[in-house]
């Protein structure tokens, strides 16, 4: 048996189109989302990084995701020049339609990240 390359990663959402370009705005992606299409798809246009698909889903979302993306804007950065860059990422986010949920501040174990949530409530990080 092979070994495997690549991933996607699936979102269930009720608005695919929608979901689709914020994505696309947060990670530099690309996509020809429709809001009325049952899905919808974003890709890296280096193709570094791994395709996003969304599909429409009848039910809303009622849990925490067990999944969830870590968005790396902090890599190499300590402190508070981190969490500077963290903030800002968070305000960009924010003006997208995200919503910032916690901050996490560093400890002895882990730098600082921020808790944040997309246009539909699915949690992110940003790291």
């Amino acid at each position: 048996m092979g070994t495997v390359r690549q991933v996607q990663i699936t979102f269930d959402c009720a608005q695919p189109g929608r979901v689709a370009r914020f994505w696309c705005e947060v990670l530099g992606y690309v996509t020809e989302a429709k809001d009325d299409d049952p899905s919808a798809a974003a890709s890296d246009p280096t193709g570094a990084g791994p395709r996003l698909y969304f599909q429409r889903v009848p039910e809303g979302k009622v849990v925490k995701n067990r999944v969830h993306l870590d968005v790396r804007v902090g890599t190499g950065l300590a402190g508070e020049e981190r969490l500077a860059a963290l903030q800002a990422e968070s305000d960009r986010l924010i003006a997208l339609g995200a919503t910032q949920v916690q901050v996490l501040l560093a400890d002895e174990e882990n730098e600082s990240c921020i808790v944040m949530q997309d246009v539909e409530g699915n949690e992110f990080c940003l790291d």
